[in-house]
């Protein structure tokens, strides 16, 4: 999944170098979304190894 956040970034990125138009909009929208997806895993995942390591 993380494969498909850096392609669409990729295609954002290369979408808005031509102009931002539907297929730009498109991909950065996904992008975020997989990116604060990703944020919120890697948060969580961070609580709960700190959580463990306590005890």
């Amino acid at each position: 999944m993380l494969y498909w956040a850096f392609v669409f970034l990729v295609i954002s990125i290369v979408a808005a170098i031509f102009g931002f138009g539907g297929i730009a909009a498109g991909a950065a929208t996904i992008a975020k979304v997989l990116f604060g997806l990703f944020l919120i895993i890697f948060i969580a995942l961070l609580v709960a190894g700190l959580a463990a390591s306590k005890t």
